[in-house]
C-alpha cells in the first residue's frame, strides 16, 4: 500500500538550539474543550430563548403581570446567545486553521471568510453554510460526503427556517401560539444540529490528529 506524502503545515516553525525544526507550535490541536464549551452554551441559549419566547408572549397578554418577568427572562438570553455566539466562533476559527494544518492543499476559507460570512448582510443566508462546508471537508479522509453534508444542509436550513418564521410572526401575529410553537421548535431543531455539526467535525479533526495522517483534498458536491 502506498502512504500518501505528509504536508507540511503552512505556519512557520520555529527552531531550537539544536538546529531541529519545533513544530509542536504549529501542530494541530483538536478543539475539544472549546467545543464542549460552546455546545453547552448554545443548549443555554436555546433553552432560554423557549423561555424568553413564552414570557414576551404573556407581556403582551398580560402586560401589568409580566413585564419584569420578560425583561429579566430577555436579559439571561441576550446574555447567554452573546457567549453561545462567541465560543462558537472561536471554536470555528480553531477548526479553521485546524483543517489549514491538516490539509494545506484543500480549499480552506481565510480566518477573514471564515467568520466574516456570518455579518455580511445577503451573504450571511448561504455563506457560513459553505465555509463549515470547507472546513468540514479540509479536517479528514473520513469526512462522508453524503451523510455529514446532510447534517449540516439540515442544520442550516432550521436556523434560516427559524429566522423566517419569527420574523413572519412578529410581523403577522406576535401574539399567536402556533407560531411560538413553530418558532421555537425550530430553535430547538437548529441547537441540537448545531451541536451535532461541532461534535462530528471536532471527532474528524481528533481521530486524524491522533492518526497523524494529513487528510486529502475531497472533491465538492
Amino acid at each position: 500500500m502506498i502512504t500518501p506524502p505528509r504536508h507540511q503545515p503552512r505556519a512557520r516553525a520555529s527552531t531550537s538550539r539544536t538546529g531541529h525544526a519545533d513544530r509542536t507550535r504549529t501542530a494541530p490541536k483538536a478543539p475539544r474543550i472549546l467545543a464542549r464549551c460552546a455546545q453547552t452554551a448554545i443548549g443555554a441559549a436555546t433553552v432560554a430563548d423557549v423561555f424568553r419566547a413564552v414570557a414576551l408572549r404573556n407581556h403582551r397578554l398580560h402586560p401589568s403581570d409580566a413585564s419584569m418577568e420578560s425583561g429579566s427572562v430577555s436579559r439571561v438570553f441576550v446574555n447567554l446567545m452573546l457567549l453561545a455566539i462567541v465560543l462558537f466562533l472561536v471554536w470555528l476559527a480553531r477548526s479553521r486553521r485546524n483543517a489549514e494544518l491538516l490539509s494545506p492543499q484543500s480549499p480552506v476559507p481565510t480566518a477573514a471568510e471564515t467568520i466574516g460570512a456570518w455579518f455580511i448582510p445577503v451573504s450571511n443566508l448561504f455563506g457560513p453554510r459553505e465555509r463549515v462546508l470547507d472546513i468540514g471537508r479540509a479536517s479528514s479522509r473520513s469526512w462522508d460526503e453524503k451523510r455529514d453534508v446532510t447534517l449540516v444542509n439540515l442544520w442550516w436550513g432550521a436556523w434560516i427556517a427559524h429566522g423566517l418564521v419569527f420574523v413572519t410572526a412578529m410581523q403577522v401575529a406576535p401574539e399567536s401560539m402556533a407560531l411560538l410553537v413553530a418558532t421555537e421548535a425550530l430553535m430547538i431543531a437548529a441547537g441540537v444540529l448545531l451541536g451535532l455539526v461541532v461534535e462530528r467535525i471536532t471527532t474528524l479533526q481528533t481521530d486524524a490528529i491522533r492518526a497523524d495522517v494529513p487528510a486529502v483534498s475531497l472533491p465538492q458536491g
